[in-house]
Formats: C-alpha cells, structure tokens, sequence
C-alpha cells in the first residue's frame, strides 16, 4: 500500500506547475517556503508553488488553498512544504505551522540573521519579536570584543587602575576571557556564531 505522503521516485515523477527557479536564476529576496500538493506527488507529478513567508498566516493559507485549486488532481487537499529558502540556519519542517512560519520570517525581514539565530537558541514560548528585542545585545567582532565592552562599560578595568599601585600594574589584569565564559556556563548572556565570523550576543535573562 502506498503511504499517502510518500514523494514518487525514478521516472515516475513528472514535473508540472513546478515554480521553482531555474538554473542561475536569482530568487526572490526575503524568507520563501515551497508548497507542493501531497495528492499529486502520490499522482506521480509535482504540483506547487513557492510563496512569500512573509505574509500573514491567513494570507499563506489562501495561496496554499488556490495552488491546490489548481491542481489536476479531484481531491487535493493535503500539501507539505517541500523546500524553503531566506531563513538563514532556522529549520523549518514539512509541516511547520504557517504561523511560526509568518512569525519566523517577518522576524528575519525585519532583524535579519540576528533574530534567526536567536530563533535557534530559544524555547518555542519566547518566539516573539518582542522577546528578541529585549533579549538582543549586539552583533561583536568576537567574543573577545564583546569581553572588552563589558570591562569597558562596567568599569572594571578603571577599579583596577585606581586599587592597584603603577609599580603592580603591569601584572595586573581582568581576565574577560573568563568572565564572558563564565557568564555563558551561567546563563547569563548566549552567544551565537554568526556566518560571516562574528557573534550575536543575547541576554540569557531577558
């Protein structure tokens, strides 16, 4: 018995209405999903079309509804989302909620990278742009950077100078290195390496 989800294989899978783009193609910007039509791949054929993520969730379920409609199969009602591009390293499923999906990609168009890795690092209770913003620090060079902001901004680095004799100086140092390690053993701030080589910093406490 053919399982109702299973994707056809071999020559049996024949292309219709596929909207992706073609080869050296440039896709259209911003968070996208691919929705195909279950009914036509159990048909042997693809049937689908991508949609723009950013849209309310009513708006995503009226586009997933009208590219069904438009199938040749009687009773295409079942779809799955099949591929998904501008969401940065956020996994999205087969059959995520498309109102995680808007949230999540009206987060990205929004806050960029940032906010989908915090998206990463979050319990699914706190995914609201709301809670980012609170939670977002910055985006630093490197750990370190970020370190010596908070030496800075803290003013720990002045309490040294100002205890410590000018001959004993030059031995003495805080370490923030290990203040910033500790505080991400801690819970206290979460760092998330970013693609390009920095770090986005957020308050574990936010």
């Amino acid at each position: 018995m053919t399982n109702e989800h299973e994707r056809p294989h071999g020559h049996e899978y024949e292309e219709q209405e596929d909207e992706r783009p073609e080869a050296g193609e440039v896709a259209k910007p911003g968070p996208r999903i691919y929705v195909a039509s279950l009914s036509d791949y159990n048909a042997g054929r693809l049937h689908g079309a991508w949609i723009d993520a950013t849209q309310e969730t009513e708006q995503l379920h009226a586009e997933i509804a009208a590219m069904l409609e438009r199938s040749p199969e009687p009773l295409a009602e079942e779809w799955a989302i099949h591929d998904y591009e501008g969401f940065h390293d956020t996994r999205i499923s087969e059959y995520e909620s498309l109102e995680r999906i808007s949230l999540i990609a009206n987060g990205i168009a929004e806050h960029g990278p940032p906010f989908a890795a915090w998206i990463s690092t979050c319990d699914p209770s706190e995914e609201t742009v709301e809670s980012f913003q609170e939670a977002f620090r910055g985006n630093y060079p490197s750990r370190e950077a970020y370190a010596e902001e908070i030496v800075d901004d803290l003013g720990y680095q002045q309490i040294i100078d100002e205890a410590i004799p000018g001959y004993l100086a030059a031995y003495v140092s805080f370490d923030a290195d290990a203040f910033i390690h500790d505080s991400e053993l801690n819970g206290d701030i979460t760092i998330v390496d970013a693609p390009d080589g920095t770090v986005f910093v957020f308050d574990g406490h936010a």
